[in-house]
């Protein structure tokens, strides 16, 4: 299966490809494998797919994690290839770095990465080898024509540059601020704003700060 190949079926399961990165050899990946598809959510399509899905609905612990194994495994499966996923460690894959050498994601004003067409809302499902070699990229980091109002958008200024502060975030989410409907920060981006649904990020929020 070709690159636009895996794009096409990607595309079908509410994922789009964001982003081909060449792969080394302390990857740990077999040989063969020349490049990696990293594969995120195509909003604001995928969260109507993933919320009829199974795993959705079952009651059982991490849905989208699993939704995730079982939809990008097949996706490798059908081309002979190996899937990657960013949870389920140690040992952990290297997602961050990936996202850097495909040449569409870079380290944003408050330290997240930023996406050249997803914004702050990037995230990575998963990933699928790839024997092709990686193009060379051609996209440009969108912060540098932005005036960056995700430095200004965090009522407790927890995410910064230097760093995340994570127990002042927490200690705001505790007032039940509307921040759990989805980060300001994320949602000050001027790329893709507004395409993600609320019940995702609401979803999210959830898993990430537990009353």
């Amino acid at each position: 299966m070709s690159q636009q190949a895996l794009a096409e079926a990607a595309e079908a399961q509410g994922l789009f490809v964001s982003g081909l990165a060449p792969l080394r050899p302390e990857d740990g990946l077999p040989a063969r494998f020349r490049s990696v598809a990293l594969l995120s959510p195509d909003e604001p399509r995928f969260w109507p797919i993933f919320a009829a899905s199974p795993e959705a609905g079952d009651g059982r612990p991490d849905p989208l994690d699993r939704w995730s194994r079982r939809v990008i495994g097949r996706l490798a499966c059908a081309i002979g290839s190996k899937a990657a996923f960013p949870f389920g460690g140690p040992p952990w894959r290297p997602f961050t770095d990936w996202a850097r050498r495909s040449g569409r994601a870079w380290p944003s004003p408050v330290g997240l990465l930023v996406h050249d067409t997803a914004g702050l809302w990037i995230s990575y499902r998963g990933a699928v080898a790839l024997e092709e070699e990686a193009p060379p990229p051609a996209a440009a980091r969108p912060c540098d024509a932005c005036d960056a109002p995700c430095r200004r958008a965090c009522p407790v200024g927890a995410l910064t540059e230097a760093g995340y502060d994570v127990p002042a975030c927490h200690a705001f989410l505790d007032k039940r601020a509307d921040c759990l409907q989805g980060c300001r920060v994320r949602r000050a981006c001027p790329v893709e704003a507004g395409r993600r649904e609320l019940a995702q990020s609401a979803f999210h929020m959830k898993a990430f700060h537990r009353p």
